[in-house]
C-alpha cells in the first residue's frame, strides 16, 4: 500500500482538490499543514520552490493539477476512456483560465485597482466562462449527470473548488443564471464522502 504525504499551508487553496480526491477515494494520507514561518526551511527541498507538494512512496511531486491528475488516474476519477480523460483535462484547463483573473485580484494591493479587476471579472470574464461550461455540461446526458461521462471525475471536484473561490468576490451568484451548473455543484456537494470531508476539515478563510 502506498504512503501519501500532502504538504501545504493551513488553508484550502491549491491543495484542496487533492484532499477532495483522497476523500472520495477513501484513501488515508498525511495532511501536513505548515505555518508560514516554517516554509522557508522547507522551500529548498521543494522541486520548484513552491507548495503544494505530494510525496508518494518517497517520490516528490508538485504543481497542483499534476498532483491531482496523478491521484485521479490512480483512484479512477480521471474518466473511463482516453477521450473522456482528454475532456476532463480540457475542462480543468478552462477552470485554470477562468481563475487566472481571480488570482490576480486576490494579490492586487491597490484597493481601487482591485475593485476594477473585480468588476471586470464578475461582469465580463466569468459570465463567458459559465456560458461555455454550461454548454459543455448540457452536451453530456443533457447536463443531468456530470461534466464528463456518467460518473464523478476530478473535473466535477474542481468545479466546487472554483465555486468556493468565487464566494470571496461574489462570483458564485453566477450559478443562479446557469441552473444546470448549479444543480451539478449541489450534486457534488451532496456526495456523502465529500459532505463528510467538508464537515470535518479545518476551518480556514481560503
Amino acid at each position: 500500500m502506498s504512503h501519501y504525504k500532502l504538504t501545504y499551508f493551513n488553508s484550502r487553496g491549491r491543495a484542496e482538490l487533492c484532499r477532495l480526491i483522497f476523500a472520495v477515494a477513501g484513501v488515508q494520507y498525511e495532511d501536513v499543514r505548515l505555518e508560514k514561518d516554517h516554509w522557508p526551511a522547507l522551500k529548498p527541498k521543494a522541486p520548484f520552490g513552491q507548495l503544494p507538494m505530494l510525496e508518494v512512496d518517497g517520490v516528490t511531486l508538485c504543481q497542483s493539477n499534476a498532483m491531482a491528475r496523478f491521484l485521479a488516474r490512480r483512484f479512477n476519477l480521471a474518466g473511463k476512456t482516453e477521450l473522456d480523460q482528454a475532456r476532463v483535462d480540457m475542462i480543468i484547463d478552462c477552470f485554470e483560465d477562468s481563475a487566472k483573473p481571480l488570482m490576480s485580484l486576490f494579490h492586487e494591493p491597490d484597493e481601487q485597482k482591485k475593485a476594477e479587476l473585480k468588476k471586470k471579472f464578475v461582469e465580463e470574464q466569468l459570465p463567458v466562462a459559465f456560458v461555455n461550461l454550461e454548454k459543455l455540461l448540457v452536451q453530456n446526458h443533457n447536463g443531468d449527470k456530470y461534466l464528463v461521462g456518467d460518473e464523478l471525475t476530478w473535473a466535477d471536484l474542481a468545479l466546487i473548488i472554483l465555486a468556493d473561490w468565487l464566494t470571496h468576490v461574489g462570483g458564485d451568484a453566477e450559478f443562479g443564471k446557469h441552473p444546470k451548473l448549479a444543480a451539478l455543484r449541489q450534486r457534488v456537494l451532496d456526495q456523502p464522502k465529500i459532505a463528510e470531508w467538508i464537515a470535518k476539515r479545518p476551518v480556514t478563510q481560503m
